[in-house]
Parts: C-alpha cells; structure tokens; sequence
C-alpha cells in the first residue's frame, strides 16, 4: 500500500510512470454551457454517491424576508450620571452590577481595597460588562468606569473622575 501511495504523488522511480504516459495531450474546445451543466451534474452526483449525500439533503431553500414598511430609530447615546461605588468585600458588587445592568455607568474605586479583592471584584465587574455588553476602562489609579451600551459619560464627568482628588 505504501508503493501505491508514493506512486500516486510522484515519489517513485521514473519507470513506474512509463504506463501513465498516454503522449500528447487531447486538445479540445471549452465547453459550451449546456456541456458544462451536465458536465457539473454528473460530477455532483457522483460526490454525492460517493459521500452518501441523499437528493433530499441537496435541496437549498431559501426564504426572502418580508419587508414590513416599518423604519424603526436607534436612540442616541443617553448622557447619564455615574454611580460611584467603593466596594469592601465581594458582596458589594450586587450594587454595582444592579445599576450597571439598569443602564447607568458605575465608577467603581477600589483604592485601599487588598488586592487579591481587588482582583476578584474586577474580573467580576469585566464579566458583567461583556455579558451586557458595555465597556469597562480604567480612569484613575484603582478606579475604573464601567459604561453601558447607548450610555454616555458627559464630559464633565469624565475630567472629575480623572482628577484623583474627586475620584471617589
């Protein structure tokens, strides 16, 4: 079996192909449209037979949608106020996640928190964010801001929470 495989891609000696040479290739004209469609039938059934793939499961349905008439409006992104919340053990982000899931940006600030908590609280609050699907950035040092989707932090805000002094 070997012999055969490494005949077949080309690796054996050059007088095994002798019975392969059949001269001069046929030249011949492209094929019309009609030869090709029965020319790609033929070989579709034949994959077909050869994997055992049924007439029924061939069969490709396709339903167009139906216009409705109805144009429906994105909201523009709400400015809302964040919720500050400084968490001191792993029970307070019930809080944080609540008003995050309500659509209000949450300024959480871990500043004096031990870190392993720390840690906890943030891979919580990441996991929150990308199962809503919001945003989750760092604005301070151990101070982060968690914004909803259609939720945006006014300007104000965003230079008061990147001042360290009015973080928390």
């Amino acid at each position: 079996m070997l012999k055969k495989v490494m005949l077949y891609l080309g690796l054996g000696p050059d007088e095994a192909y002798e019975e392969f040479d059949t001269g001069d290739p046929v030249a011949r004209d492209p094929l019309s449209s009609s030869e090709f469609v029965e020319a790609r039938s033929a070989a579709d059934t034949a994959n077909r037979s050869l994997w055992g793939v049924g007439e029924a499961s061939t069969t490709v349905r396709t339903v167009a949608p139906v216009p409705t008439g109805t144009v429906k409006r994105i909201p523009p992104p709400v400015a809302s106020r964040p919720h500050t919340v400084a968490p001191t053990s792993f029970e307070d982000v019930q809080e944080m996640a609540d008003r995050f899931v309500s659509e209000q940006p949450v300024i959480v600030n871990l500043q004096g928190v031990e870190s392993e908590l720390s840690r906890r609280i943030i891979d919580f609050a990441s996991g929150v964010c990308y199962g809503v699907g919001g945003e989750m950035e760092k604005v301070a040092n151990q101070v982060y801001l968690l914004t909803p989707t259609n939720v945006e932090v006014s300007a104000a805000d965003r230079r008061r929470l990147e001042d360290p002094d009015h973080a928390g």
